[in-house]
C-alpha cells in the first residue's frame, strides 16, 4: 500500500494523522504543500477526486477572503484560489492507491489504520 499524506509541517491535524498512522504499522511518505508538492498538477486531480470537500472554509485564509473571493470559489475558480492560496487546502490530503482522501476523519481513519 502507497501512502502519501500532503499538508503542513506545523499543522497539528497533519502530525496527529501521521503518528496514527505510523502506530498502525504502517509508514506515510509526508509531502509539504507549500514546500514541495506540485500542486499545479495535484490540485486539478483532488478537485476531481473530493470536489468541494477540498476547501478549508474554517481557515484563518478562508475567513480573510474577502466575499467576492468566496462568492466566486467554484469549478476552475476555485482551482486558481487553491493554487494561489495552498493553505485553503483541507488537511491532510491523502494520496492511497490512486484513493484521494480529505481529512482526517473517523471514515479516513478507518481506511487507513
Amino acid at each position: 500500500m502507497t501512502l502519501k499524506l500532503f499538508g503542513l509541517k506545523n499543522c497539528d491535524t497533519c502530525k496527529k494523522a501521521l503518528r496514527e498512522i505510523e502506530a498502525s504499522g504502517q509508514s506515510a511518505e509526508f509531502v509539504d504543500i507549500r514546500a514541495e508538492a506540485d500542486l499545479a498538477s495535484k490540485v486539478p486531480a483532488w478537485l476531481k477526486a473530493a470536489g468541494d470537500k477540498l476547501v478549508n472554509r474554517s481557515s484563518t485564509t478562508w475567513r480573510a477572503l474577502s466575499d467576492a473571493d468566496k462568492a466566486k470559489a467554484t469549478g476552475s475558480s476555485l482551482e486558481g484560489l487553491l493554487l494561489g492560496n495552498p493553505t485553503l487546502i483541507k488537511r491532510p490530503v491523502i494520496e492511497l492507491d490512486g484513493e484521494v482522501l480529505v481529512g482526517w476523519t473517523a471514515e479516513t481513519k478507518a481506511r487507513i489504520c
